[in-house]
């Protein structure tokens, strides 16, 4: 029954752009092509189904969970000598939002995203659909199956796993150990606390010296943070770009 409706997708869709675009990127064609709708419908263009607004995060919240125990499972035999810290913050660099951003536009999400919402289309939404795709895989063809598209398709095809394994993304570390070294006295400061999808979103601002260098803001304080402290070492030019950038294949 799965071939059939996956023949209906691939040549008699109603939406043949989204289903040829969405087959691109899985390697197949879908059999249940409104999950996958569900998975690039951001909540700011989410539509009423039934009396229910229909968007990707229930998607993105089963997705992220899948993705965080395949990731473990993977690094687990791929490093057999490596210790849980380790294992941890390797587990922590695949999965942050950054990397899966990055992996996101590398994929291509961006495309189906703009094709899915009538709405700006940021980089920062491209992780969050990325999980949500992986949510939807995992709720059509099974754990097995999404075990093996996350390591071959993902994992493999657009990470430099060993870069990865150097990559210290610890910045606010490194520039509290910059400041040190320099003689300069670095805080952070919390400059709004506000409203945003219903939660928490801190702006957090780094003050060098007393002087304001960068700020950013996120729904976790200390991602605000590290991203503030990102932003400030490129300002001060104490990282560039390159090394700034997540190690992508």
């Amino acid at each position: 029954m799965k071939g059939i409706f996956r023949l209906f997708n691939r040549y008699f869709s109603k939406n043949k752009q989204f289903s040829e675009k969405l087959s691109a990127i899985l390697g197949y064609t879908p059999a249940h092509l409104n999950l996958y709708t569900q998975a690039f419908m951001h909540k700011s263009n989410s539509v009423q189904v039934n009396g229910h607004r229909q968007h990707n995060e229930r998607l993105e919240f089963l997705g992220d969970a899948i993705l965080n125990g395949i990731v473990a499972e993977y690094l687990y035999k791929k490093y057999p000598n490596g210790d849980e810290g380790f294992l941890t913050k390797m587990r922590s660099k695949i999965v942050k939002r950054k990397t899966l951003d990055a992996i996101g536009a590398k994929m291509g999400v961006d495309e189906i995203m703009t094709i899915m919402n009538k709405t700006h289309i940021s980089r920062s939404m491209l992780g969050n659909a990325v999980e949500a795709l992986i949510g939807a895989i995992y709720i059509e063809n099974g754990y097995t199956f999404t075990r093996r598209y996350i390591v071959s398709e993902i994992l493999r095809k657009y990470l430099d796993i060993h870069r990865l394994e150097v990559l210290d993304d610890n910045f606010k570390s490194q520039l509290l150990e910059w400041c040190q070294k320099n003689g300069k006295e670095i805080n952070y400061e919390l400059i709004s606390k506000y409203k945003a999808d219903k939660r928490d979103r801190f702006k957090i601002a780094v003050v060098v010296s007393g002087e304001h260098i960068a700020e950013a803001d996120d729904f976790n304080k200390k991602n605000a943070e590290q991203i503030a402290s990102e932003k400030a070492m490129l300002k001060l030019g104490i990282l560039d770009m390159e090394e700034a950038e997540i190690p992508l294949l």
